[in-house]
């Protein structure tokens, strides 16, 4: 095998490496995405007890379901306890994000 070709896909194999990990970081983790908003109708909400916590921290987690447009992609965002309660499935509104997380939402009445 040429000494080319072998370097050749070592550099190919190290460009595709960091172009995953970019990729994941970015689009997976959020990391350095940009501040989006989308037209959205919530689907459904959530909250999940945790186990464990200790005195003065939150014993649930709030999560909302929505959907991009009708036939749009379907994505899950960790909310705070008040927007939980302020939102109910059904509510379309504006919803701000950042990568997966969540960042506002404004109803549209």
């Amino acid at each position: 095998m040429p000494v080319t070709l072998f370097i050749t896909v070592v550099i190919f194999a190290l460009a595709s490496g960091w172009a995953f990990v970019h990729f994941y970081r970015k689009h997976i983790q959020g990391e350095d995405a940009p501040e989006q908003t989308a037209d959205v109708t919530v689907l459904d909400k959530q909250s999940i007890d945790i186990e464990n916590t200790q005195p003065g921290q939150d014993d649930q987690e709030y999560w909302i379901y929505v959907q991009k447009g009708r036939l749009g992609p379907k994505r899950e965002f960790q909310v705070g306890v008040h927007y939980f309660h302020a939102l109910n499935p059904g509510d379309q509104g504006t919803l701000t994000y950042q990568g997966d997380k969540f960042l506002h939402f404004a109803l549209k009445r």
